[in-house]
Order: C-alpha cells, then sequence, then structure tokens
C-alpha cells in the first residue's frame, strides 16, 4: 500500500470495521502516538488501548486531506456521542508502514 492507502486503511479500521489487531499489519512495531488524552511508543500498546477501550459511538467527517513526500495530514469532524470537534490527525511513515501518529483536538469539546 502506499502513503495514501495505508492513512485510509487506519481510518477505515478505526472507525467502521473496528478489526484492531489487523492495525498490526500497517503500524510500525516502535509506533510513536500522541494525542491529547493518551500516548504510547509501539503499535502493541496503542492496538491493546484499542481493545481495552474501543471508540464506540464515533464517526468522522473530512474536511480537508494534506500529503506530501513525508506525511498525511486529515483534518476532519469528529463526532462521539453527539458531540463534535475538529481534529488534525498527522501521519508519519517508514519502510512502507505507519511510524507516527499526532491527533490534535480539543477534549472539552466532546467530553
Amino acid at each position: 500500500m502506499n502513503k495514501i492507502e495505508l492513512a485510509r486503511k487506519y481510518m477505515d479500521i478505526f472507525y467502521e470495521t473496528k478489526d484492531f489487531d489487523s492495525l498490526d499489519l500497517i503500524l510500525n512495531e516502535k509506533l510513536d502516538f500522541e494525542g491529547p488524552l493518551f500516548k504510547c511508543k509501539s503499535a502493541k500498546e496503542y492496538i491493546e488501548s484499542l481493545k481495552n477501550s474501543p471508540p464506540v459511538d464515533v464517526s468522522y467527517e473530512m474536511v480537508e486531506e494534506f500529503h506530501n513526500p513525508n506525511s498525511i495530514c486529515y483534518i476532519y469532524k469528529f463526532t462521539k456521542n453527539c458531540r463534535s470537534t475538529l481534529m488534525a490527525q498527522t501521519f508519519h511513515f517508514e519502510v512502507g508502514r505507519i511510524s507516527k501518529i499526532r491527533l490534535v483536538f480539543n477534549p472539552e469539546e466532546i467530553s
């Protein structure tokens, strides 16, 4: 898969299929994830966190998509339990897998 396909596959798994074990195929084992509520330094830790506390009643509506040779950025409207916020999420890649994810949003808007 190319970088755009990897990022789209991630979004499909997170929001649609919830088959979190399949993230192992697209995430670098040393995944560096950072968001306002959680940080981790491995794909295994990230996948386990999703399985232990899966996203429920969530959806998104894409607003903008940007990419350059090294990364992809999605800006989208995230909805959870009928409350929405704007999110920015960047994906960085190494050796055909997602190696770093940064997620920026205001958690107060959805809590």
